[in-house]
């Protein structure tokens, strides 16, 4: 690509039209592109932006601004100062643009984030070098240390292109414009530059600002944008949204990814949101390579240029590898692909996914789709233990079912699954270990499952259900937390929550010495919003070596997770 190629910042439009929504304003393209510019003014003349904006339209700005100062926007996978701290070394010094000032930073630098004041309008598209490094994606790496992923400029623009082609085409539309996109995951995550930000910027569609977190806000917050409107979220979030019971207002478009979608799932989704399911494949090394709507089957196609054939490396084996389009250099993927020819393809699961009992050969994400189709399952994950060289190993399913027996759920899976995977142990969970994306770690899973097990071996579960410990509070309308979550729709934020799941421990003097001196929040998943006046209440019991807890307002819940021993 050559270097003194330039390409526009925005995809063709006319600049009066609406590029975000923000808290019910319209913003225009002129006017995101001049507060570009302004902010962008404001930016130091040498060093790496680490990008950690909250809100979607600062994020958007912040990454534009950027890119007109000629910099590479780090996305970590998280804020924690521990990661921060991580960020590589090399080459210009890193500063964090956010729009939180409460957020720790540690010695970095930072440069607070917000919309220009009278910064106008723009009348033209200012142009990006092509060979711009324009975003460097921080994934987790074996060691814990965030591995660089580096993203062109023209790269993106050309498969972000693609992706607007092809869903522009399933929903039968010349273009995307007028499409508003409202987003479950965050946009420093691949997935969330891709379809929540950049597709907006150049694929012609328009973002929403804020990033809903409860089913009942993604319902309020689809209901208040126009259609055509478009849900961009994961599996996990789909299915939560699904099990809320929320009444659901109708889109045009569903985009899933991070992890393949059931049929079922994808129908009910359909069902319940009237848009078709488009699930996208792809990986951080290669960025999005395929499309498919579940619901039609499961052959994936390929986007724009792109083609994939399947090579011999004598240390690899045999591997599949992506090229064409944006991809400029041939790109192994971690995946097992069932090629029907260079466009089309089938998902098996990842190379590294694959496991084999008593002979046979599985996936991880296969024996996942089976158990996570159960009736009843909100959330389940397969774990395969050690080999200790001795018997043959089995795999434990570790599962979120309050209203199923683990006999229930093996039974089911009986009637899906070869008999070798059915696992022997099923370990009843308050929450799994999940990322915001939706995500876990396998290492993450396996310290989880590790806990889960060693405890209910060392005989601290309980062999039968115990009664919660139950503790009742009505959050007052003038709860200070309410002034910024949020103005003028005030909702309690998910670390009030957790004080008072923390404060209730505190007064179960059985519960808390369980913990040790020092107890911390496992993991915990929030389903609906707590507003002014709400009665809750809070419900502890013991659960492997750590605490369940539960938060319900009447008989909805509002939260659940799991408390552990911390370190002092």
């Amino acid at each position: 690509m050559p270097g003194a190629q330039r390409l526009p910042l925005l995809a063709a439009r006319d600049l009066g039209s609406t590029l975000a929504w923000r808290r019910g304003e319209a913003i225009s393209a002129g006017c995101f592109i001049a507060e570009a510019q302004a902010l962008a003014e404001t930016l130091p003349a040498q060093g790496r932006p680490i990008n950690l904006c909250q809100d979607r339209y600062h994020f958007a700005l912040a990454l534009a601004a950027a890119l007109l100062r000629g910099q590479t926007s780090l996305l970590p996978p998280n804020a924690l100062p521990a990661t921060l701290g991580q960020v590589p070394a090399e080459g210009a010094a890193p500063y964090v643009l956010s729009d939180d000032d409460t957020l720790d930073v540690g010695a970095l630098p930072r440069l607070a984030v917000q919309r220009p004041a009278a910064a106008g309008t723009a009348t033209a598209v200012p142009l990006v070098a092509a060979d711009l490094e324009a975003a460097c994606l921080l994934t987790s790496g074996s060691t814990g240390a965030p591995q660089p992923h580096t993203k062109r400029w023209g790269m993106l623009v050309a498969n972000i292109g693609a992706e607007a082609a092809r869903l522009a085409e399933m929903l039968g539309r010349p273009t995307l414009v007028g499409l508003t996109l409202v987003a479950t995951v965050p946009p420093q995550h691949s997935y969330g530059l891709e379809s929540s930000v950049l597709l907006a910027l150049l694929g012609g569609a328009t973002l929403d600002a804020c990033r809903p977190f409860y089913p009942a806000d993604i319902a309020q917050t689809l209901a208040e944008l126009p259609r055509p409107r478009a849900l961009v979220t994961t599996p996990f979030h789909l299915k939560t949204l699904l099990l809320s019971g929320v009444a659901l207002p109708a889109v045009d478009l569903q985009l899933s990814a991070t992890a393949p979608l059931s049929p079922q799932l994808a129908a009910q989704a359909e069902a319940a949101l009237t848009g078709p399911l488009v699930e996208i494949y792809g990986c951080t090394e290669a960025g999005q390579v395929a499309s498919r709507r579940t619901t039609e089957g499961d052959l994936w196609t390929t986007l724009g240029a792109l083609r994939i054939s399947a090579e011999s490396d004598a240390a690899q084996g045999e591997r599949c590898v992506v090229a064409g389009g944006h991809v400029t250099e041939p790109t192994p993927l971690a995946d097992v692909l069932e090629l029907v020819d260079a466009r089309h393809f089938r998902l098996l699961g990842r190379a590294n996914d694959l496991i084999h009992v008593a002979g046979k050969r599985s996936s991880l994400a296969h024996l996942n789709y089976h158990l996570n189709r159960i009736p009843g399952v909100e959330d389940g994950a397969f774990w395969l233990p050690d080999d200790d060289g001795e018997d043959v190993v089995r795999p434990v399913a570790l599962v979120v079912a309050p209203t199923l027996s683990a006999r229930e759920i093996i039974q089911a899976l009986r009637r899906q699954i070869e008999g070798a995977f059915v696992p022997r142990r099923v370990l009843q969970v308050a929450a799994l270990p999940r990322e915001a994306t939706g995500k876990i770690t396998a290492a993450a899973l396996r310290r989880f499952a590790l806990d889960t097990l060693s405890a209910t071996q060392a005989g601290t579960a309980a062999a039968t259900p115990v009664a919660a410990e139950d503790a009742e509070v009505t959050i007052a309308a003038d709860h200070p937390a309410f002034a910024g979550h949020f103005p003028g729709r005030p909702v309690l934020p998910g670390v009030a929550l957790l004080s008072l799941v923390m404060e209730t421990l505190q007064a179960r003097p059985a519960l808390r010495a369980a913990l040790g001196e020092a107890p911390c929040i496992a993991s915990a998943k929030f389903l609906a919003p707590v507003v002014p006046g709400t009665r809750l209440r809070i419900a502890l019991r013991p659960q492997g070596r750590g605490v369940a807890f539960e938060i319900h307002a009447a008989e909805v819940a509002v939260a659940r997770g799991q408390l552990a021993a911390g370190s002092a």
